[in-house]
């Protein structure tokens, strides 16, 4: 059973679209919905690494100057 977005369904058929299409829609834009969670999740994850990074070199800086 596809996902969909329950209000996005409502405001297309109370647009006047047919419930085919409404339907359609509803679960197309629940599918992109669960791809951005996705890209959320790797983007933290890359910051985390960035902030290691960061630090890393950071602390590599201080102790050469230091």
């Amino acid at each position: 059973m596809t996902i969909m977005i329950a209000e996005v369904y409502d405001a297309f058929k109370e647009a006047g679209v047919s419930e085919e299409k409404a339907l359609k829609a509803a679960q197309t834009l629940a599918g992109y919905d669960r791809e951005l969670a996705d890209i959320k999740a790797d983007l933290r994850i890359l910051k985390w690494g960035q902030s290691v990074t960061f630090a890393g070199v950071l602390a590599i800086l201080l102790k050469l100057f230091v």
